[in-house]
């Protein structure tokens, strides 16, 4: 059986009204146009639901069964309707973002509270991971979109582009490079040096501007957290993207930064394409890329 809400509407009117005159009026119809409503209901149920006379409009057997049934259908098609302005509104919903540990942690927070503030019922889901583990999230459907660099593979992805990040050094502040006004970086990798894991935007993206002339790291770990340590124990320097650079803000590093043609972590906004995300989605991908930090001159 096929019910619209307009017979289920009509049918409930005249349950209530008991009247075909009434119930017509109430559901701002004309009274042939009502009846027609109401005939339709009948034939499409197989069954009479209402015994009319000149006084009285009386529902049968049947149309007591449909009562009930008639009534949950229409408020849950009201409930749906409702829930559904609540999330074209931004007042319900759900958003998740995948993001490099770097900006999960630095750069995005200010904004997600910002998004929290303007929309508190849209419940934020976060997560923070490497590049290839973050772009599959986005493939998988687990994530709406990710602030990431793009990867070889971009199979079923498309990416907006949000900011150049460019690289600066960081070493302690008795290195002999932090009193140097101008270092270039092939410059810099003379010196020892603290390399982030090979599945890391940052290792990529230094790798790539260096190519085959990149020199081996003199350790290579998984956390800048940990990059930081060593460089401020006297372990080598680090060259690392400017989003990264509040994690080096310690008593005894010095950050400078890097002269001549400067590599940068180019970073997006990534999503499956050919596929629209949800209004509450779209609102955070929309103040992310409205808020990308201010593209430097100069970098590659």
């Amino acid at each position: 059986m096929n019910l619209s809400s307009r017979q289920l509407k009509a049918f409930v009117a005249l349950v209530e009204e008991r009247n075909f005159t009434r119930a017509a009026k109430r559901c701002h119809l004309s009274q042939p146009a009502f009846s027609a409503l109401i005939q339709s209901l009948e034939q499409e149920a197989g069954v009479r639901l209402f015994d009319r006379s000149t006084r009285h409009v009386d529902l049968t057997a049947e149309g007591h069964e449909l009562e009930t049934s008639a009534r949950g259908l229409l408020t849950d098609m009201s409930l749906a309707l409702e829930n559904l302005r609540d999330h074209a509104a931004k007042r319900r919903g759900r958003v998740s973002v995948a993001a490099l540990p770097s900006l999960a942690a630095g750069w995005l927070p200010e904004l997600l509270a910002r998004f929290h503030e303007r929309y508190p019922g849209v419940t934020l889901q976060v997560h923070d991971a490497v590049l290839d583990p973050c772009l599959d999230l986005v493939a998988r459907g687990e994530a709406d979109f990710a602030v990431a660099a793009l990867r070889p593979d971009m199979s079923d992805l498309e990416g907006q582009f949000l900011h150049a990040d460019p690289f600066f050094l960081v070493c302690r502040q008795d290195h002999p490079l932090a009193s140097r006004d101008r270092i270039r970086l092939r410059d810099a990798l003379k010196w020892p040096w603290i390399a982030t894991a090979r599945n890391s935007s940052v290792r990529k993206h230094l790798e790539q501007a260096l190519g085959d002339e990149t020199p081996s790291a003199l350790l290579e770990v998984a956390h800048l957290a940990t990059v930081t340590g060593l460089v401020k124990a006297g372990m080598g320097i680090a060259l690392v993207p400017a989003m990264t650079l509040f994690q080096f803000e310690r008593p005894g590093l010095v950050i400078k930064p890097l002269s001549g043609r400067v590599p940068a972590r180019r970073l997006y906004l990534i999503r499956r394409r050919r596929r629209s995300l949800s209004v509450a989605g779209q609102a955070l991908y929309d103040l992310l890329l409205a808020n990308a930090p201010s593209n430097p001159s100069g970098v590659e």
